[in-house]
């Protein structure tokens, strides 16, 4: 709830009501990610003050219907009941705009690299291949307002509007976005998946399979992405070249990856030479890698096969055999899943953010994420604790409950 004036020795609006979402998003996480991006308060007496405002931002994402004031009020009810609003206090449009202008979208996106972890326990179903968390990585597009700034910012856009794109790193059994960057749909815009992607890979952990299609690989990122430590299952297009150097019981080959630039002549046929004999490469110019091959048979109701070859750097295959793999790689379509809630029953199908320049898109798209992010938390540890994959706990129903559960009844 909001405490107009002083309360009980509190200031103005230091405390807000905001539902279960006070149950992963701390008072004190909201307070450190202001300060890391220098927007604490400077002066007293401010109606909205930095940490306010950041729950604000928030909470529009859940109601992508009400105004400025009516999200203020939800954040904000009942407080007449309990003997606390004050009159001085009434939340505007332009004193709420203001004051998002002043946090800007640092604080927010400080605030999610803070918050947003994986959330899935070793017994979630669903979330492990083995002792390696399920990760993907794609991108998505936001439709934003159409004014100068924003074209300047993230590009003319195919359609009617300027399009921002944002490319995340999800846990693909909750659906949890962890990771994120947001830039332009033009790669000379701060842009394109693999350059937004590219921002994303050196924060990757030991522990984690990421799972991405053939649009994300080039040798370059996969060095940066096997380099952190996690493990690699990723698609490559059906021309890489990957010479077959040993076949394994599990019907997967060895085979290695080499720098592009190598293109032929002795440098090259030594370099397999090595991988075949099992040396150790140097790094930078080539990889180890076990490729599965497989098709599928009429995906696309056309008649016609397609066929998947995917890439990985786990080299034993008793470690995770081929089917397994295979199997693994699949779930990347839960990204799909956990986009499609984001961007549909969250905001709302077809749905233009609210904001009109560049630094306020941002933050708006910052306010989705977290509040997706805290969405499947919940979901997925309701479904932990009763057994079932969270695939099962409908996303609907849970942002149904989220949004009556906002109220004056959990204070941060």
């Amino acid at each position: 709830m909001v405490h107009c004036g002083l309360v009980g020795g509190q200031r103005v609006t230091d405390l807000v009501s905001v539902g279960v979402l006070a149950s992963w998003l701390s008072r004190d996480a909201v307070d450190e990610a202001v300060v890391a991006a220098g927007r604490q308060v400077r002066r007293r007496g401010g109606s909205l003050p930095p940490h306010v405002t950041a729950y604000l931002v928030i909470a529009m994402a859940l109601f992508p219907d009400s105004d400025y004031e009516d999200v203020a009020a939800r954040l904000a009810g009942g407080l007449e009941g309990l003997g606390c609003w004050l009159p001085g206090w009434e939340p505007t449009s332009g004193g709420i705009t203001r004051a998002r202008r002043r946090l800007g979208p640092e604080p927010l996106e400080a605030l999610f690299a803070q918050v947003a972890v994986p959330v899935a326990e070793l017994d979630t179903p669903g979330a492990f291949l083995g002792p390696w968390r399920l990760m993907s990585i794609d991108g998505m597009e936001w439709d934003v307002p159409d004014t100068p700034a924003n074209r300047e910012a993230f590009g003319d856009a195919r359609g009617a509007f300027p399009r921002a794109r944002v490319v995340t790193v999800g846990e693909c059994g909750s659906h949890a976005h962890v990771l994120a960057a947001i830039g332009g749909t033009a790669a000379g815009k701060g842009g394109g998946e693999q350059g937004l992607a590219r921002r994303l890979y050196p924060r990757l952990e030991e522990g984690w399979l990421l799972l991405a299609d053939r649009g994300f690989y080039c040798f370059a990122d996969w060095c940066a992405a096997a380099g952190t430590g996690a493990d690699l299952l990723w698609r490559v297009r059906e021309n890489t070249r990957l010479p077959p150097l040993e076949p394994l019981p599990d019907g997967s080959y060895r085979s290695v990856l080499i720098d592009p630039r190598v293109v032929s002549g002795p440098r090259r046929e030594g370099l397999i030479a090595a991988a075949r004999a099992g040396q150790e490469l140097d790094q930078g110019t080539a990889r180890h890698v076990r490729v599965i091959e497989y098709d599928v048979r009429d995906r696309e109701g056309s008649g016609q096969h397609e066929r998947i070859v995917l890439a990985t750097t786990i080299t034993g295959w008793r470690d995770a055999p081929a089917p397994a793999l295979a199997g693994a790689y699949h779930q990347r379509w839960e990204h799909e899943g956990g986009n499609g809630q984001l961007k549909t029953t969250l905001r709302g199908p077809g749905r233009i953010l609210r904001s009109k320049s560049p630094d306020m898109a941002r933050q708006e798209i910052w306010g989705y994420l977290l509040a997706h992010y805290g969405l499947c938390a919940l979901a997925c540890a309701a479904a932990t604790a009763a057994g079932i994959d969270p695939d099962r706990v409908k996303y609907k129903r849970t942002l149904q409950m989220v949004r009556r559960a906002v109220g004056p009844a959990f204070p941060p």
